[in-house]
């Protein structure tokens, strides 16, 4: 099925220029992202997120759940001064 869409100049000239690097065609390119963005986000639109990094910083002033707590971090960056 036929289709038209806008893109700003700047993209088209970004695609046209992939779709050369790449040995393809533009028609071809857009339709291998269209397909892999419709892929790739199926996670995102369910609301399922990976988790966040964490932070391993060591050393014996961060033992127990209470010196991790925000009051205890501040604590820690109180005592530093």
């Amino acid at each position: 099925m036929r289709t038209t869409i806008d893109l700003p100049d700047p993209l088209l000239r970004q695609l046209k220029a992939r779709a050369a690097l790449e040995g393809t065609t533009l028609k071809a390119l857009v339709l291998a992202l269209v397909e892999q963005g419709l892929a790739a986000p199926a996670a995102a639109a369910r609301g399922l997120r990976s988790e966040p990094p964490t932070i391993s910083i060591g050393g014996p002033w961060l033992l127990g759940e209470a010196q991790t707590s925000n009051a205890g971090l501040m604590e820690l960056l109180d005592d530093g001064d």
